[in-house]
Parts: C-alpha cells; structure tokens; sequence
C-alpha cells in the first residue's frame, strides 16, 4: 500500500496534476505558479511518500508506484481525467503516468526534465547524496545553490539573499529524499515516449546545470508531436521565472483545450 495524504487541491476548471521533483515537494517545486495555474484549471498536488505530508514509503519508490500515487491522490479529490504537469525528476513520473494511465491522462507538461540520466547527471546526484548522509548541511546547501540556480541569477543576489537561500536549504531535505535520488539515478522513460498520443510541451531552462538542456531534446524529440520551448533561467524556474513558467503552461492548456479561458 502506497502512503497516502491530503493532496493539495484549489481551483476550477479541467483538471492538472503536479509531479514534483526529488528531494522536493509540491510547495517547493511548484509554489508561486499554484494560484496563476488555478485560473482556470483544478489544480492536485500531492506529494510524493517521503514529501511534505505524505508518510515515507516501506521501500525504494518506483516509477509505476509514483505514478499510480500521483493519480491515486486526483481520484480522491474528484478528478478523473487530467493534464499532467512534471517538474525534473516528476517528468519521469509524468511520461510513465501517461502509458501507465492513458484513459485519465489529457495533456502533458514536461519541465527541466529528463528521460534518463546520464554520467554527469548520475555523478551530480551521487554527490548530493553523500553530502546528505555526512550531516553537512551547509556544504550540502552551498552545492545545491550552484547546482540548481544560473550563474546569472546568482550574480544578481545580494550576500543576504544568498544566506537566506542557503539557510532554507540547511534546515533539510525531506526523509524520502535519498530514496528519490536512488530513483533519479536510475531511471529510464525512454522506451515510454514513442507511446505518449497526447499534446505535449517541453519546456527547456536553457541555462541548468543540474539536467542540462539536451535531456528536454531528448525528450521532445521522442515524444510524438512534442513542443519544445525554452526559458533563460536555471533549473529552479520557480524561483527565477515563475511568471514566465506558469504563462508558458497556461498558454498551452488553453490552445490544446485543456483549460478553462479565463481572465489574467
């Protein structure tokens, strides 16, 4: 049995499911685009076991035990079909969510994210972990900080915006984080995207140095009838571009029908 919590849900309007990434939560991941998106969308977000409020798993995560999490946690709040937003690591779950279920699944939103990772992306993760279990919390803030934000992002800071970054950072990951590293490590969708048969955007962070743009390539180059868009920010988009980020996913639900028009 899959642990289970309240999903985050608000808003009116087809529904949209968030996949967040690992070591993350919906809040995290998604945080600043909830309420823009919810204009015209039923907005589920659930966490993944291990996240937020949702109990830590008896095992390591899988894909098909997330993505069946993730669906699970849209039918208890009423939602039987659905567009499926996934941020890194969640657009795995998300690709895996639409083979998996493709009765429910309506549209796809894939951002800075990945169909499998390679030796820079694996030996990047296996860092993270290690850092995670020596107990540094501040090395381990310091690296997420250069790894996830752009150099231009950073070079804009001040040092007291920097320290407030590094402080959310040390206060800790979630207890299922090295579980969803192990999971981000290894996992292959490639052999998933050939069979997405819905409308799909890929939306590429041009300047991430933690799942660089050749994974979003890869992604909609793969997947039948993808588009690929690109933003000028790093791999936190909600913290660099979440106007621009919500927009873009906006904008795509409302040209393939898969949103309630209303007005910004």
């Amino acid at each position: 049995m899959i642990p289970t919590a309240d999903a985050l849900v608000c808003g009116f309007g087809p529904g949209l499911l968030l996949a967040h990434g690992a070591g993350s939560d919906i809040q995290d991941s998604y945080g600043p685009l909830i309420a823009p998106l919810a204009l015209g969308n039923t907005v589920v977000g659930p966490d993944y076991p291990g996240s937020g409020g949702t109990p830590a798993p008896s095992g390591p995560p899988t894909l098909d035990a997330l993505a069946d999490h993730i669906v699970e946690s849209a039918l208890r709040a009423g939602v039987e079909t659905f567009a499926v937003s996934g941020f890194s690591m969640g657009t795995a779950v998300a690709v895996r969510t639409a083979t998996r279920h493709p009765a429910r699944v309506t549209a796809l939103v894939l951002s800075a994210g990945l169909a499998r990772p390679d030796i820079r992306l694996r030996l990047a993760v296996g860092t993270w972990r290690a850092l995670l279990g020596s107990g540094d919390a501040r090395g381990l803030a310091s690296y997420l900080t250069l790894l996830v934000n752009s150099p231009a992002w950073l070079r804009g800071r001040s040092e007291a915006e920097v320290e407030e970054q590094l402080a959310l950072f040390a206060e800790g990951m979630p207890p299922g984080t090295d579980g969803q590293l192990d999971l981000l490590s290894r996992l292959d969708v490639r052999g998933d995207l050939g069979r997405v048969g819905v409308p799909t955007l890929v939306v590429s962070p041009v300047d991430d140095l933690l799942v660089p743009p050749e994974h979003s390539r890869e992604l909609a180059e793969g997947i039948p009838g993808a588009e690929l868009v690109e933003l000028d920010c790093g791999h936190a988009i909600a913290a660099e571009r979440p106007a621009e980020w919500a927009a873009l996913i906006r904008d795509f639900l409302t040209a393939t029908g898969h949103r309630t028009p209303h007005p910004e």
